[in-house]
């Protein structure tokens, strides 16, 4: 049996380049690659079954860029690798931090259980920008507001450290007997209805820093304004990258630094800090996935609609732009950082839905799904989150549409049995008058669905709601 003296530990971080914890294991010495697979979870913190796809992919990129060398278990960690550790010989034990509350508890006791078999254990942050801890306003309380997190406080903290080189391997070890093989972690779907994703993505490192200078040549220049049309390719299609770990925010962070300090520079290193902010949320509130940050929409009187909610899940809705959206995040595990706004709204205001059921659904379908952003995003549409978007502001997906999708060319792509409207009458085509239906083809009820719920109406029913929150008890 081989002996080892350090562990490197994979986790949200699957990548060679700015890696400072597998970085300084490799320095130490003969290291063994570990990538362990978590299944002793609740259901609630699982992997959405888009990212167990996109995870698979990932981790075969991952395993070529270490020469085949990825050692792989599954099960309980605090089982399986200190199992590893007393088979292997390791003396330490290296990782990145993770931020989930459910991980941050199980390094916890990791490190105890490590420590105790007298294995030292070295842990770095790979995947902030600054460590929530470290922001504070003036009196040593957290922020809750954004702009002042980022502007005041990120900001005037110390810069992000400069993006780490790839590290040598020559000190890393050929994974032994005992690992697992990747189809042993049964990622992969068993009906096949990943083909579209996979048309969409690659998954790694390699495809992570392609996509980055991509966006840095092609997108950034157009971003601030660009980001919000969902037919332009102006938006970075970072955030899988990010959240995997494929690529680092110090990577991203710098290369948009490179091309000076304009406008869209700005507004790009801002949504950077908008992930940090998510974080720092999560960090102050270990409970955000389920519980309003504002107290007072504990007592909000939310609807109860299978029928509405299988209509949103699937893109059925009979509101054009909402079921565009909906049908991009089933087809390619993504959806438009504009979309995901008109749609939250949409379920929390329209349907007079709970959030959950939206953090539940793109948990499940984003090759993107992280925790902190999930449930900081849905709680800023559902306006119950720390800095969040008032409730009564209510998109209208009509306007919408024709303010960011003014040609029609992103709601048809998705929503091709309305692609021969014209532009004017595609976002409500319960309007339309009959003759431009059936030139276009059109039969509402059949080859399109009637809107499920009237927009003024539902908009109505939606302040009448936030209003009950307001009459004291």
């Amino acid at each position: 049996m081989q002996a080892a003296t350090h562990l490197y530990w994979f986790r949200q971080d699957l990548r060679l380049r700015d890696n400072p914890a597998l970085a300084q294991c490799l320095s130490q010495g003969e290291t063994i690659a570990l990538y362990h697979y978590e299944t002793a979870t609740e259901s609630h913190h699982e992997i959405g079954a888009a990212g167990k796809w996109w995870l698979h992919h990932s981790l075969n990129a991952l395993n070529t860029s270490l020469n085949h060398h990825l050692m792989l278990t599954q099960g309980n960690a605090l089982v399986e690798i200190p199992k590893l550790c007393e088979r292997h010989g390791i003396q330490s034990v290296c990782w990145n931090q993770t931020y989930e509350p459910w991980r941050v508890e199980q390094d916890r006791k990791l490190q105890e259980i490590l420590r105790k078999l007298g294995i030292t254990v070295e842990i770095f942050n790979g995947s902030l920008l600054w460590q929530p801890e470290a922001i504070t306003k003036d009196d040593g309380t957290p922020y809750r507001v954004f702009t002042p997190f980022y502007r005041k406080g990120c900001l005037h903290a110390t810069p992000p450290r400069k993006p780490l080189d790839a590290p040598a391997l020559t000190s890393l070890l050929p994974r032994s007997d005992d690992s697992l093989n990747l189809d042993d972690l049964h990622l992969l779907p068993e009906v096949k209805w990943d083909e579209s994703i996979a048309a969409a993505w690659t998954p790694g490192e390699t495809a992570g820093l392609e996509r980055l200078d991509a966006f840095i040549t092609h997108g950034l220049a157009h971003y601030k304004k660009g980001r919000n049309i969902p037919a332009k390719p102006y938006v970075s299609r970072l955030s899988p990258y990010l959240h995997w770990g494929e690529i680092s925010p110090h990577q991203a962070w710098y290369a948009a630094l490179a091309c000076g300090n304009d406008e869209n520079v700005d507004h790009f290193l801002s949504e950077l800090g908008w992930r940090e902010f998510s974080y720092y949320l999560l960090h102050h509130n270990p409970d955000l996935q389920s519980t309003n940050i504002q107290t007072k929409f504990n007592a909000f009187p939310w609807a109860e609609n299978e029928s509405g909610l299988k209509a949103w899940q699937t893109g059925r809705t009979g509101i054009p732009i909402v079921d565009a959206g909906m049908r991009e995040l089933w087809q390619t595990g993504y959806m438009h950082n504009r979309v995901r706004m008109i749609v939250g709204s949409f379920l929390v205001k329209n349907l007079l839905l709970h959030w959950h059921h939206g953090e539940a659904w793109f948990r499940d379908c984003l090759v993107d799904a992280d925790l902190a952003s999930n449930s900081a995003s849905w709680q800023w549409i559902a306006g119950c989150g720390a800095d969040a978007a008032p409730y009564f502001r209510i998109f209208n997906p009509v306007t919408q549409g024709e303010k960011f999708d003014p040609d029609g060319a992103y709601t048809k792509k998705y929503v091709p049995e309305l692609a021969k409207l014209p532009p004017s009458l595609l976002f409500a085509p319960w309007e339309a008058p009959a003759l431009a239906l059936r030139e276009a083809g059109v039969e509402l009820g059949h080859t399109y669905p009637h809107p499920i719920v009237d927009l003024k109406s539902s908009r109505e029913r939606a302040l009448a709601a936030f209003a009950t929150l307001k009459k004291p008890s």
